[in-house]
């Protein structure tokens, strides 16, 4: 069955042959939510963890600001070049995978651990669907608390700051992490997996834009075809 999806994999109307077809819609996108939603991480993840004065902290915001924004102008685009469409969608994709090394080079050098997708933490934050700023500092603020009362209940009591450290997979083999550090863990873990699911569903907007770009060609190939249709009609 031939599919009649839109570049952004929705679905689209029969019968659809206008010059200038329907575009636009970027922010009812799931790819574009996210993007928007890891700018907003980002920016909040750089002002408290990165230092503002280093090169990283600007790399990283413009990374996450470059997601979203190539995500918004290749849908405004796509009405009249499809191939314009794709390469900001391809940008977008690229900034955002700069952006996910840039993650997990900030545990890695500050040897701190990258959770794996199975981490309880993660499992919690996957089924929350967080779609805001709000809700992922929420569950930051909840995996922080639950992760000192696990340690509590461990030892039986609470250990002094310098001496208490939360395992960073209960259970697991990965490094411990003290309570201090282990936001800035949450948060960038919980980033990259913002990151991991948007950037895979980039990767599949891609292939139906490539896919309505090969059957459906762009605003040349429309412009030609209508052309062609009124000398026909004239002709008649």
């Amino acid at each position: 069955m031939e599919r009649n999806t839109d570049s952004h994999g929705r679905a689209r109307a029969e019968g659809d042959d206008r010059l200038i077809p329907k575009h636009g819609g970027y922010e009812h996108t799931k790819t574009w939510q996210l993007a928007d939603l890891i700018y907003d991480v980002t920016v909040r993840f750089c002002d408290k963890c990165v230092d503002k004065r280093s090169r990283t902290h600007d790399q990283m915001v413009q990374a996450a600001r470059s997601g979203a924004q190539n995500l918004q102008e290749g849908s405004m685009d796509s009405a009249v070049s499809k191939k314009i469409e794709m390469k900001l969608t391809g940008i977008a994709r690229g900034s955002l995978k700069e952006l996910e090394r840039d993650f997990k080079k900030f545990l890695k050098h500050r040897e701190l651990p990258e959770w794996p997708p199975s981490h309880p933490a993660l499992t919690h934050f996957k089924a929350l669907r967080c779609a805001s700023l709000e809700q992922f500092r929420a569950w930051v603020a909840e995996e922080a608390r639950r992760a000192g009362k696990e340690n509590t209940d461990r030892h039986g009591q609470t250990q002094t700051k310098t001496r208490t450290t939360i395992p960073a997979v209960r259970g697991g083999p990965c490094p411990s992490v003290s309570p201090q550090d282990f936001p800035s863990v949450c948060a960038a873990n919980g980033a990259l997996s913002l990151l991991n699911l948007c950037i895979h569903l980039i990767g599949r907007q891609m292939e139906a834009q490539a896919d309505a770009f090969e059957k459906e060609g762009g605003f040349t190939e429309r412009l030609y075809k209508r052309r062609t249709q009124r000398r026909n009609r004239e002709n008649d």
